[in-house]
This record gives structure tokens, sequence and C-alpha cells, in this order.
């Protein structure tokens, strides 16, 4: 057995919730304002309106195959050496991703946090933890996001509350002003952000994996409701032009804040905020490719692959991209792209043959 931790269905809805969050709060406000402008919040109900959706397809797939992951039921599903291949091909959509994460929170920690250290160092610690807490396995790790999770929402109310007095209803209007093509293109992108197909691979490690799309859906909608309120806050603080000129436009949105004399840097508790989120991200990223690639290859345990990915990483995480003007040009039009096929074709294609075989038995049973 590879994995033996089982995780509580309010678990499950904690790192959904943490994962949901993930990057989408810092860098999810620029890129709906360049796309959607003023309607970027709107874009972002549309994009979880549609990522609800999926969740709904992703619970039905893995509800045909409750203990298995997407790594193992793609090969009952479509036979042994192509299940692999597929399962290949989706595992290295995950190791990229992971890389992408990494990188992210390293050109923030240079830019903003310090700013003297070496881009290198910022990663090697980051993913050092990370391989910590994916070696002491999913339960641990749940547990551990149920410990910070009043943290986060007590930094994102505090964040919130003290930004009230600053918002300017007038920086959203006029609404629609340049029709739908705008609100769609930043939907999609909002949509493609969130990869929520990953958390597919957690599902048969819950304690009642048939009942874990409750879990799913909640975590989605609550962890969306705190990324619509940073768009919206970013809009209607920062205004359209000023958020999509800022990458990480939700920690500038943060220096807006004024508490008296008496608390300086409240910036820094957005910054807390995302790192406690993004990596709860990065650990269900790597753990996931981890065990995948195990199950994948017959391997008895994924640990021993955990250091050599964590390595791989830190190196594919300096060359995923250049610079930050890089990023913002490939993530939402090429990298978006990309992940449709994971997010889209493959797990609605498997849902399809899965279907159209479980009928074909059907009918010859009759």
């Amino acid at each position: 057995m590879i994995e033996k931790g089982k995780i509580s269905h309010r678990q499950l809805t904690v790192l959904t919730l943490l994962y949901t969050i993930g990057t989408s709060i810092l860098i999810v406000p620029s890129i709906m304002s360049v796309f959607s402008k003023q309607d970027g919040w709107i874009a972002c109900l549309v994009g979880i309106a549609v990522n609800l959706l999926f969740i709904l397809i992703y619970s039905t797939l893995a509800g045909r195959y409750p203990s298995l992951t997407l790594a193992e039921f793609s090969e009952k599903i479509v036979g042994k050496w192509l299940g692999k291949a597929i399962s290949l091909f989706f595992l290295s959509f995950i190791f990229l991703l992971s890389a992408f994460l990494l990188r992210v929170v390293g050109n923030f920690m240079t830019t903003h946090i310090m700013p003297n250290t070496p881009i290198e160092v910022t990663i090697i610690l980051f993913i050092s933890v990370v391989i910590y807490a994916v070696r002491l396995g999913i339960e641990t790790t749940a547990r551990a996001a149920e410990i910070f999770l009043p943290f986060v929402i007590a930094l994102f109310l505090f964040l919130t509350v003290f930004l009230l007095p600053q918002i300017e209803l007038d920086r959203v209007e006029p609404i629609f002003e340049n029709g739908m093509k705008p609100i769609i293109l930043g939907a999609f992108y909002c949509f493609n952000l969130q990869e929520q197909v990953i958390l597919m691979m957690l599902i048969p490690y819950t304690n009642q994996p048939r009942k874990a799309k409750k879990a799913l859906l909640a975590g989605t909608v609550l962890g969306s409701v705190v990324i619509i309120t940073t768009v919206l806050l970013s809009t209607l603080v920062l205004g359209t032009e000023f958020t999509q000129r800022n990458m990480y436009a939700s920690y500038t949105l943060a220096k807006q804040i004024s508490v008296g004399n008496f608390l300086q840097r409240v910036e820094a508790m957005l910054a807390i905020l995302w790192l406690i989120t993004i990596f709860f991200k990065t650990v269900i990223c790597v753990y996931a490719v981890s065990l995948g690639t195990a199950q994948t290859l017959k391997l008895k345990d994924y640990r021993t692959l955990t250091l050599p990915f964590g390595l791989l990483l830190v190196f594919l995480s300096l060359l995923v991209y250049d610079n930050i003007i890089s990023f913002i040009a490939f993530t939402p039009k090429v990298f978006s792209l990309y992940a449709t096929i994971f997010m889209v074709l493959i797990p609605v294609a498997l849902l399809g043959i899965d279907a159209l075989r479980s009928g074909l038995k059907e009918d010859q049973s009759t």
C-alpha cells in the first residue's frame, strides 16, 4: 500500500479551500483587470461557476472508482499502456505546475520581501519544507491545514475590514462596457488558474470517497469567495489601470491600509496569508505527482521519489521563464490553453469512454 493515511471530509474541505486560494489571491486581480477591466469580478464569477461544474464532472469520474486515483483508474478505463501514457502525461502537467508555483514564490520573495537574497536560496528553502511535508503524508498535511486555517481567515478579514473605508464604488462602472467577450476571456483564464482536477488524487484517501463531492464543492466555494473579494477590492480601491499594471496587485492593495503609527508594514500580513495558501497548494501538487508516478510505475513507496523530484523542480523552476514579463505573457495565453487539456479534455474523455463501456456491458448482460 503506497499511502495509508485517511483524511476526513472537513479536512478535504480545508485543503480545497487553501488550494483554491493558492496563487490566485496574488495574481488573479491583475490578470482579470488586464482582460476584463472593471468587469473582472464578473469574469471571476463566471469562471468559478464553470469550475464548480467541472468539479461535478471530476467527482462523478472519481466516484466510479472511489478507491483509485486518476493515475490508477485511467488504466482501468482505456487499458494498461494507454492508461499509463495518459497518467504520465497528466503527471507531467502537475510537475510543471509545481515548478511554476516555486518560481512564483521565488519571484515574489526576491521582489518584495528579501530583494538581496538570491532567488535560488528562496526556492531551495521553500521546496525543502514542501518535501518534508509531502514525506509526512497527506493526513499530517491535512491536520496542519486545519491549524493554519483560522490564521488565514483572521488575516483576510483584517485586511478586508480595514480596506472598506477606501472603497470607491464608481470604479466598477460602467458594467459590461466592452460587452461579454472580455468577460468570457477573463472567465476562461480564471477557470484555468484553479487546476481543481489535481484534487482528484486526494479523493481515494478520504474516509468516505463517495461523498467527497460536497467537500470539494464547499472548499472551492469558500476559496472563491476570497478570490472574488480580493478582485473586487483591488478594483474598488486601486482602480482598474493601477491593478493591471501591478503583477501582485493584492500585495500593493494591502499597502493602502493605515492603522495609525502602532502597526506598520500591514502588507506583510497579506504575504503571510499568501505563503500559507501557496505552501499547501504546492504540497498537494508535489504529493500528487509523487504518488501518481509511484502508482503508475508500481513502486512500493512514493517517498523515494520526493527528493529527486524536489531537486528537479528547483532546476525547472529556474528555467520555466526568464523574468516576470515572460511570466505575464506566458501564463494566461499559453499555459491556460495547455491546462485545458488536463482540466477539460482528459477528464471528459475518460468519463465518456467509461460511461460508454458501462453501457455496452449492460446491453450485453441483458
